[in-house]
């Protein structure tokens, strides 16, 4: 029996990153000999297991046979005399396939020591189109190690698998799974440019591909295109470290103009009713979790308002706090003015511009908080007469606000 340390820990130490986990082969055992010696199984579809003090992973050296579509397509085999070059050669990327050996020397089939160099990423060999999460695993690694480039030739061969179909055969889930993985890398817009360039992104999110080429007004989006101005959008949410659900809305938030007619172009009336109906159908086609469709909802049908805050009646300043639930999910709303922020300051040349609105916002949310709507209602000679007399409370609190900060 030998044991290797493989895939992303040893990426990382050669880069000088830091190392979150670590993954081991075992080369010539059988799980027998694993249970023998006190390992946990956990892997159900090929034999994984927890070391039994440690914890950590140790898979039984395996080959792959492709059976069918998609990531479940697969048939897999181990056995003793499945070598680690076996191994290495099922997996993804050059630079994901290098293990180390006990005595601290490297095993590298593929070369990937000489891409880590040359920061390439770059498919092992033709079991790569075998399985479609390897394309968006690639773009996501893209968005993490913000100075690679795909090598000529992958990008060739994702284009084959695209036009051959196996993108669409992905399960929804992992698409999420990996889209969520993708977005909380460095700089997002190289995993939807990578998609782009290989055509995979037309397949799994027509709604953003749109966008790109269609144009805006260079007064307010000196960079005019509108895939570009999103994608502006998204690297800001992220060089802000923003949570999630900000950077799934910030990445939603425009889809409406992509369905603009050419007659209104550059303008985009009513683009924010649009993007709220994409980014919908957009959620429950993947998947997606509450929180993040939920305030992709909110971004897409209110970032016109909130820009506009500044101009707004304390009247409708009140009922978008309500329309938004800010009064009782005052963290959420914090998210909505942070999405709102980026798609501000996401622009060519709006990076340092003054933005007013969360500051009238938050403002106004506090005075709207501190009315005491239990004893507006005990001053109520009717019922019906409650909702009314509340929301005109809050009003005159927000105009009070505004009067005493000079807004």
């Amino acid at each position: 029996m030998e044991i290797f340390t493989v895939g992303g820990a040893i990426r990382d130490e050669l880069l000088g990153l830091p190392v979150k986990d670590r993954d081991y082969v075992v080369v010539g055992a059988s799980p027998k000999e694993m249970l023998a010696g006190g390992f946990r199984p956990v892997g159900r579809d090929f034999p994984v297991f927890l070391h039994p003090r440690t914890h950590e992973e140790y898979a039984l050296a395996r080959t792959e046979r492709k059976t069918g579509h998609g990531y479940q397509g697969f048939s897999f085999h181990t056995a003793p005399d499945v070598s680690l070059a076996d191994d290495l050669a099922r997996r993804d990327l050059t630079i994901n396939a290098i293990a180390r050996a006990a005595d601290g020397s490297l095993i590298d089939p593929y070369r990937g020591v000489d891409d880590l160099a040359a920061r390439v990423l770059r498919h092992v060999g033709p079991a790569f189109t075998e399985d479609p999460v390897r394309i968006l695993r690639l773009a996501r690694f893209a968005a993490r190690f913000v100075d690679f480039t795909v090598a000529p030739e992958t990008v060739s061969l994702m284009r084959r698998m695209v036009d051959d179909g196996e993108v669409n055969h992905l399960v929804v889930e992992r698409v999420w799974q990996e889209l969520a993985k993708g977005l909380m890398e460095a700089r997002p817009s190289r995993m939807f440019q990578v998609l782009r360039d290989c055509g995979a992104l037309t397949r799994l999110l027509p709604e953003l591909d749109r966008l790109f080429g269609v144009p805006q007004r260079a007064d307010c989006h000196p960079e005019v295109d509108t895939g570009v101005h999103v994608m502006m959008v998204v690297d800001l949410s992220a060089q802000n470290g923003c949570a999630l659900p900000v950077r799934w809305a910030a990445l939603l938030h425009d889809l409406g103009k992509g369905t603009t007619p050419d007659t209104d172009l550059p303008r985009h009336p009513g683009h924010e009713a649009r993007s709220v109906e994409l980014a919908g159908q957009i959620c429950a086609r993947l998947k997606v979790p509450v929180d993040c469709r939920e305030l992709a909802v909110l971004v897409a049908r209110y970032h016109g308002d909130i820009h506009r805050a500044r101009e707004l009646a304390p009247a409708t300043i009140v009922r978008l706090l309500e329309n938004t639930d800010g009064l009782r999910r005052p963290d959420r709303f914090e998210q909505l003015l942070s999405a709102c922020a980026c798609d501000f300051h996401g622009r060519l040349g709006w990076r340092d511009v003054p933005y007013a609105a969360p500051a009238i916002l938050r403002q106004a949310l506090a005075a709207v908080r501190n009315v005491d709507a239990a004893t507006v209602a005990r001053g109520c000679s009717e019922g019906g007469q409650i909702p009314g007399r509340i929301h005109e409370a809050r009003v005159a609190a927000v105009k009070r606000a505004q009067s005493a900060s000079g807004s």
